[in-house]
């Protein structure tokens, strides 16, 4: 099952809702109070409200607590957490397309150099 609680491709998942809109809906669903999840966090429920209405941004590992909590597929929210962070960083740049093309190929140059010189 995936994070949205029904079949649909996670690139049309990833455009439908914010991080924190997935967080507050998992959390709902789960039928549990703010304070609930923000004690499992160690973090203000008033800081929590405003992860879940996008005021503020939730951290990497408070996302990967929330998945094992929440029973979120962890890889796929962490796919919107960068997505969405990546997103508001190159949201006003008009190359921000060509951009993340070559991000894409630095990533595969920068794996391929880590791979290489942990093997040697």
């Amino acid at each position: 099952m995936s994070i949205f609680g029904h079949k649909m491709t996670s690139q049309k998942f990833q455009t439908l809702k914010t991080t924190g809109e997935l967080i507050r809906d998992a959390r709902e669903k789960k039928g549990l109070l703010l304070r609930q999840v923000a004690s499992f966090l160690e973090i203000d429920q008033a800081l929590l409200s405003k992860i879940e209405r996008g005021e503020r941004k939730v951290t990497r590992e408070n996302i990967i607590k929330l998945a094992s909590f929440l029973d979120l597929n962890e890889k796929e929210i962490l796919v919107q957490f960068l997505s969405e962070r990546i997103a508001y960083e190159l949201q006003n740049e008009d190359v921000a397309k060509e951009a993340l093309k070559v991000a894409e190929k630095k990533i595969e140059y920068l794996k391929s150099k880590k791979s290489f010189t942990s093997t040697h």
